[in-house]
């Protein structure tokens, strides 16, 4: 287990903004997060990190959020996730995690910038009707959103790709985001284990951290419970842009 303060001085403020985030204020955070903490250790040993951590948060989000949800997005979505992440844990060492990451952070732009076009753009004024359930969409963003969360730590984007044009309530969204993260993270325990990732050092590590975890979800809770939808949602699409800069900046390698 790292010793070095400087670990913690990078490893708290890291649990801190993924806490956030799994609160419901954003993938940008838990993004902006896992760098934090792999300027001290290796981004392989960050992410083992903090996988046992982000399980006790969904813990937590889910107690949060038990009230809130939308089933019909996770009936359809949730299997192409799971086998997304099976795709993922069987071709781990073949596919390049900084293509998908440069992939799924240009497609994601692309989409936030769409949004604020429509919304506040020149032509701005429409107001853009919600999107139905659609199926086989369902499925590939569910399928691109395992395999992402599983090769590269970048599942959320392709779940709000398909999940914001829905414009659900901002708490049946969180509640149903809180729901689907908290089933892929419980099932990539699975795969970890089998690559060895999750040993006894990094585990106590992960414990050393957890008491951070509580504070920081429910204090992202709190603030997405005080949002109405007219500032929720432009706020949760510039969190997704920031994070697609992110990914696509990481995938590029600068």
């Amino acid at each position: 287990m790292p010793q070095d303060l400087s670990f913690y001085y990078a490893a708290v403020p890291a649990v801190l903004l993924v806490g956030l985030a799994k609160g419901g204020m954003g993938d940008a955070l838990s993004l902006i997060g896992l760098p934090i903490l792999a300027l001290v250790v290796s981004p392989v040993q960050a992410a083992a990190i903090l996988l046992p951590i982000l399980v006790f948060m969904d813990m937590i989000s889910l107690v949060v959020w038990r009230k809130h949800g939308d089933n019909a997005t996770l009936t359809i979505m949730l299997p192409g996730a799971i086998a997304g992440i099976a795709l993922g844990w069987a071709t781990s060492a073949l596919v390049p995690g900084n293509v998908l990451r440069v992939v799924i952070g240009v497609v994601t732009i692309l989409f936030c910038l769409r949004y604020f076009w429509n919304n506040f753009g020149p032509g701005a004024g429409k107001a853009t009707p919600p999107h139905g359930q659609r199926p086989l969409l369902a499925t590939m963003w569910g399928t691109l959103s395992g395999y992402g969360s599983f090769v590269a730590h970048a599942g959320g984007a392709p779940f709000q790709i398909y999940a914001l044009p829905l414009q659900l309530p901002p708490r049946e969204y969180t509640g149903t985001s809180v729901r689907f993260f908290a089933i892929l993270n419980a099932v990539k325990l699975v795969p970890y284990f089998a690559l060895g990732q999750l040993d006894t050092q990094n585990l106590a590590t992960s414990a050393t951290l957890l008491p951070f975890a509580p504070l920081a979800t429910i204090a992202g809770a709190w603030c997405v419970r005080r949002m109405k939808p007219t500032i929720f949602y432009p706020f949760i699409y510039a969190m997704a842009l920031i994070a697609a800069i992110l990914i696509a900046r990481e995938g590029l390698g600068f």
